[in-house]
């Protein structure tokens, strides 16, 4: 079912629920008022006959007739009269007794001063009339043909009115419904044209309304631009990755083939099998990096944190760089000022030193001297760890893409290197809320990651 004939039938279900609410109310409200006001006429009718009948000369013959006439064109009152004896002292019509007055009856009127109730169709009330210190019993008794008439004609018109204002809410609700979605069937057929090929395309929005659907078009195209963004990076990705694993590839097939066309000496086979394993060795470099780069790629909802030091993980990344380049030179510097427990954060041991391990090795690489220097201090509620190094100064153009994925500066490209490191590097170091900076003169090139306290 579409939402447009939920809310429909939702909107008139509610409407029909309270509108029967409130014709229920005021047709019981009229009911039981027409009650109350028919006993009060019947009381009434009692005091004007029983005056009549022992104020007046009026005889009693003279008074059944006047019954008998009004009883032919108006649904007359028929009073009874009784002494404190229960004896019948006057009765309109005693051939036709409506109430059939009985001696407990007669009793119960006297002891209650007044009752009144439903015989069959009929409206009864009893009473003590008294007149020259004596008491007497009347009751008086009649059908409410305009009452009952007028609730039936207000019931009829009640669930006319009911129908019909259903069938024009039902009819109401369709148009309303239907330009309050209107807008949203227009995005479905604008979302129905947008494709992978087509991720350029957004949604229409008004900058002027700030309702719900135009909300959600802006968090939409917000989305698109993310995906968009992320497809076409995805291609540079992928282009550049095909182009970094060709060159490589290509020098072992090339080697591989010579050494298979013709005869060579022992030392040329050793030399060709160097220059595969060297080859082979970078493509594994390049394929750690890219697993690197996916892990740190993950939703960081799906990424492990633990309190960790970040001291033990520098000195665990500068063992390891030294250890696998004996050339390469780190020195660890933490000031005293900083306290042991600003050395400890929430975040991923193994991540955080695949960043370290990049800044470490990205400085001895480029040094003449192969050294990193390595300064750990605390300056205005931020934890600040520097990787320093003298050598090859960055021009200002090349700071500005150091941490696009693949981007190599003129001054690099003399040294082995892919451009993954820096940009693997800083999303770490994003993961994990923190900011990386780097600056670069004539003194010395340092990357300076900041941890807020």
């Amino acid at each position: 079912m579409k939402i447009r004939t939920r809310l429909t039938l939702l909107f008139t279900l509610i409407t029909a629920l309270l509108l029967g609410i409130y014709s229920i109310s005021i047709y019981y409200s009229s009911k039981e008022a027409r009650e109350k006001s028919f006993y009060s006429e019947l009381q009434n009718e009692a005091i004007a006959k029983a005056d009549l009948f022992f104020q007046s000369s009026l005889p009693e013959q003279e008074m059944h007739q006047l019954y008998k006439n009004n009883n032919r064109t108006l649904n007359e009152v028929q009073v009874a009269i009784y002494s404190i004896n229960k004896e019948l002292i006057y009765h309109d019509d005693a051939k036709v007794d409506y109430v059939k007055e009985t001696p407990e009856m007669l009793s119960e009127i006297f002891s209650q001063k007044k009752i009144n109730f439903f015989l069959d169709n009929l409206q009864v009330i009893g009473m003590v009339y008294h007149y020259n210190g004596k008491s007497y019993a009347v009751t008086a008794a009649a059908y409410d043909k305009y009452g009952y008439d007028f609730l039936t004609h207000l019931l009829t018109i009640s669930i006319i009115a009911f129908i019909s204002i259903l069938i024009l809410i039902y009819l109401a609700g369709i148009f309303l419904s239907k330009k309050a979605l209107y807008p949203l069937s227009e995005m479905v057929s604008q979302i129905k044209t947008i494709t992978a090929g087509k991720l350029q395309l957004r949604l229409k929005t008004t900058g002027e309304k700030k309702d719900e659907l135009n909300e959600l078009a802006q968090n939409f195209n917000g989305m698109l631009e993310r995906l968009e963004n992320s497809f076409d990076a995805q291609k540079y990705f992928v282009s550049n990755i095909s182009h970094e694993l060709r060159t490589p590839l290509s020098a072992i097939i090339t080697e591989l083939e010579l050494a298979s066309e013709k005869k060579q000496t022992r030392e040329e086979y050793q030399q060709t099998i160097r220059y595969a394993l060297d080859d082979a060795r970078n493509m594994a470099k390049l394929s750690n990096s890219l697993m690197d780069l996916a892990k740190a790629s993950y939703d960081p909802n799906e990424i492990s944190f633990s309190e960790v030091r970040l001291d033990e993980i520098l000195l665990e990344s500068y063992s390891k760089t030294i250890r696998e380049n004996q050339e390469y030179k780190v020195t660890l510097n933490i000031e005293d000022t900083v306290e042991e427990h600003q050395l400890v954060i929430q975040g991923n041991e193994y991540l955080l030193q695949v960043a370290f391990n990049n800044l470490i090795d990205n400085a001895c690489k480029y040094s003449p001297e192969h050294l990193c220097s390595i300064n750990v201090k605390v300056k205005t509620e931020t934890l600040h760890i520097s990787f320093i190094n003298t050598g090859i100064i960055i021009s200002q153009e090349d700071l500005e893409h150091i941490f696009e994925p693949f981007y190599r500066s003129e001054n690099s490209k003399k040294e082995k290197g892919y451009g993954i490191g820096l940009f693997l590097t800083e999303k770490i170091i994003h993961l994990h809320n923190a900011i990386i900076k780097v600056t670069s003169d004539d003194k010395a090139t340092v990357f300076t990651v900041k941890f807020t306290l």
